[in-house]
């Protein structure tokens, strides 16, 4: 088997004669923030144009590149769908051209002609209605899985299709937490700190218990090549940036005693056969250790080469701008229909959200069931509140964009606050502006609510965690805690996603409404289920 990075997470795949093209990404992203890193603009596009197969993992940006996908991949090339709830990823490659597509089950092998894959599905509500997934290929003699930044939660269904002779997966930030809140530098550095430790334990965990023979840092980070948005870029491995870079994170496996980390940008060639693996030169034999060396002087250069892209993609108002009142009744006449077919949405929304975009503000009032204009109380009552360019919100507006988060948050072309906790119904709600998505949305919280009312006060499999008998999956997404948990002071932190509980309590310390069922050991009545004996502190 043959692989060739194409960047970012994307790959090209040779075996037995057949090709398969997975997630690739040429084209800036979200409002034009994202950008591959390192640039892949010169790789030779017709050697992967017209694969035989075509592999995309999800819909964010950074893997559905649609421009590249209409421009340079045959279209009598067959699509390989992920096992997703929602028909949007089917939809959305249909409207360019696609029409050959292989279903799958989650999970399951299928045999195409030459090749055995399998893809593995995410569908939780914090990953969107359209899911993420993870693909495994066998040619017969060597296997790999390309984990892209998909983060499963019960990682049995991947070793069951193991063993892997590669693992690719990512390590790095791909979020807009914590940099675009309003906090003190100090509270900001602390934050991104203990975010990119958690980035970090979290793939360790992937890497330890996938026990692939070679591992590939993959899927990130992006290089932010617009002035506004330069600093973002990890220059000198800070250790306050959650944007990680491949070099770096290959020194964290060294020193934890992994030393089968494999170093692949764009162009790299990987050959795996059975007792095998070679890297060959990078792509025209580029001095690939300058880019890490001098990256900011690396990214100036690019930075200059996409310069005009990165205008292009900012959107403008056009001349003369609309009055706000035109676009808060545009914005009403979209969200009131879907806040009033979703009950138990706007329940766990909780406070108004305001979106503050300098001129005049909206609020999304969900008690009310309301969009209208901001008044001079709202900022300081508000539950979030985003403040971004008001071309930004007209843009968005105008288009109906669905997923605010594969377009705006992801951007990091905004700033937040927040009032108490984190509220991770606010977030998916930006993911779901549409009927069929809100619809999916209101489902998941009734039964999730159903579920909660039925219980009897100790839910599921308990495991011993620091003198405590603790509820084993995590509240937030059902993480496995005797897997993904960490305790310090206390504190038990779920690396999937830094989900904090105070172990004497229970209390979420993170997030609204997800508090954690613990009690003392001493105390326990409940003789369910147990899992390790205890968590890793490490």
């Amino acid at each position: 088997m043959r692989i060739m990075i194409t960047g970012h997470a994307g790959m090209f795949v040779e075996a037995n004669g057949r090709t398969l093209l997975c997630d690739p990404w040429f084209n800036g992203a979200y409002f034009g923030s994202w950008f591959p890193f390192p640039d892949n603009a010169d790789l030779d596009l017709d050697r992967i144009s017209s694969p035989d197969y075509l592999y995309i993992s999800h819909l964010h940006k950074d893997h559905f590149d649609a421009r590249f996908l209409s421009e340079h991949v045959d279209k009598a090339t067959t699509v390989l769908l992920p096992d997703f709830p929602l028909d949007d990823l089917q939809d959305a490659l249909e409207a360019l051209g696609f029409s050959k597509f292989v279903a799958t089950h989650s999970g399951r092998r299928v045999d195409l002609d030459g090749l055995r894959v399998a893809i593995a599905t995410t569908t939780s509500v914090a990953d969107g209605p359209i899911g993420d997934s993870a693909l495994v290929v066998d040619d017969g003699t060597t296997r790999i899985l390309d984990q892209n930044d998909c983060h499963p939660r019960d990682l049995s269904a991947l070793r069951a299709l193991g063993p892997y002779d590669v693992h690719f997966l990512q390590y790095s930030g791909a979020i807009w937490y914590p940099m675009v809140y309003r906090w003190d530098e100090a509270k900001m550095r602390g934050l991104a700190h203990e975010k990119r430790v958690r980035q970090g334990q979290r793939a360790m965990h992937y890497i330890r218990e996938i026990d692939a023979a070679h591992v590939v840092p993959f899927a990130g980070p992006p290089a932010f090549l617009d002035d506004p948005l330069f600093a973002l870029n990890d220059l000198d491995d800070d250790p306050a940036s959650i944007f990680q870079d491949q070099r770096s994170f290959l020194r964290v496996l060294e020193e934890h005693g992994i030393g089968r980390g494999c170093l692949a940008v764009a162009g790299t060639e990987i050959e795996v056969s059975p007792g095998r693996f070679e890297v060959f030169e990078h792509p025209a034999n580029a001095d690939v250790e300058s880019i890490f060396r001098d990256k900011a002087g690396y990214l100036r250069r690019y930075q200059a080469r996409r310069r005009a892209e990165i205008a292009a993609a900012l959107p403008a108002l056009p001349e003369p701008s609309p009055e706000p009142g035109v676009t808060v009744a545009r914005l009403a006449e979209w969200i009131e229909p879907l806040l009033a077919a979703a009950p138990s949405v706007r329940a766990a929304l909780g406070g108004v959200i305001l979106l503050d975009v300098g001129r005049f503000g909206v609020v999304i009032d969900p008690g009310e069931g309301r969009v209208r204009r901001a008044g001079p109380d709202d900022a300081g009552s508000a539950g979030h509140a985003f403040f971004f360019d008001e071309a930004l919100l007209h843009s968005l507006v105008e288009r109906r964009v669905e997923d605010w988060v594969n377009e705006l948050f992801l951007s990091c072309r905004f700033e937040a606050t927040r009032r108490g906790e984190y509220n991770e119904t606010v977030f998916s709600f930006f993911k779901c502006l549409s009927t069929r998505r809100m619809a999916y949305l209101e489902a998941t919280l009734r039964l999730a609510t159903r579920t909660h009312e039925s219980g009897d006060g100790a839910p599921g499999e308990l495991w011993r965690a620091d003198g405590y008998l603790v509820q084993r999956r995590c509240p937030h997404l059902g993480a496995d805690l005797s897997k993904f948990g960490h305790v310090e002071d206390g504190v038990l932190t779920c690396s999937l996603h830094g989900n904090r509980y105070d172990l004497a309590t229970g209390r979420c310390l993170t997030a609204e409404g997800f508090d954690l069922f613990t009690i003392p050991l001493a105390r326990g009545p409940w003789t369910g289920t147990t899992a390790d004996p205890a968590v890793t502190t490490e």
